[in-house]
């Protein structure tokens, strides 16, 4: 049964944001609130998680996990950018985008789109997403919370808890935080491309 986490939108308390990393640690899986949307996060090197991601949204081998970080210190580590590529990124970030990029060899295999060796990275803007981040020390594997079959990603704590109750580790509800996923950016080709319109404004990258 998934623990249920009240948190103030604009000062997450300590004491939760602590258990909440400690349940992060210990392996499990959580529902959290980011900048655009509720989405699912979990520790990097955890693999049952991200196999549990796959079965909650009904995930193919094409899909692009993403990692959550708190800071552009952190991504770097992950991927690999020109200069072009990272001062585009860095004058967008935090935000509501995530970034299509060439990994490093910091990124779980697991991780990877397994023909172009990419993955998703995006640093949040959010301050529950961002006390988390911050608490945990390091960054988070993540996907928004979009139930197959469904348009919209989940925006009720308690119905999240509700319908993902034996399937997920905690919910961490700090009210509405909006229904449109991310803005996705690919840069793996060079250059960044469009693939989804999202809550990011598109037209800094078109």
């Amino acid at each position: 049964m998934a623990r249920y986490f009240d948190v103030h939108p604009q000062d997450p308390q300590p004491r939760s944001v602590r258990q909440v990393v400690d349940i992060l640690r210990e392996g499990g899986l959580i529902a959290y609130p980011t900048d655009s949307c509720f989405a699912l996060g979990a520790m990097l090197g955890n693999a049952d998680a991200k196999d549990r991601i796959v079965r909650i949204r009904h995930l193919d081998d094409k899909h692009h996990f993403t990692i959550v970080c708190h800071d552009f210190s952190q991504l770097g580590q992950l991927v690999q950018l020109d200069n072009a590529t990272f001062r585009a990124i860095k004058a967008a970030t935090p935000g509501s985008y995530t970034f299509i990029v060439p990994a490093t060899a910091e990124v779980p295999r697991r991780l990877l789109q397994p023909k172009k060796r990419t993955v998703g990275v995006r640093i949040v803007d959010h301050p529950v997403a961002c006390a988390i981040l911050e608490e945990l020390g390091e960054p988070m594997l993540s996907s928004t919370l979009l139930m197959p079959g469904e348009e919209e990603p989940m925006v009720d704590g308690w119905a999240i808890k509700e319908a993902l109750d034996h399937q997920i580790d905690a919910v961490i509800d700090s009210g509405e935080c909006g229904t449109e996923p991310t803005t996705v950016v690919d840069f793996s080709a060079g250059y960044p491309q469009v693939t989804r319109v999202g809550a990011g404004d598109p037209s800094r990258f078109e």
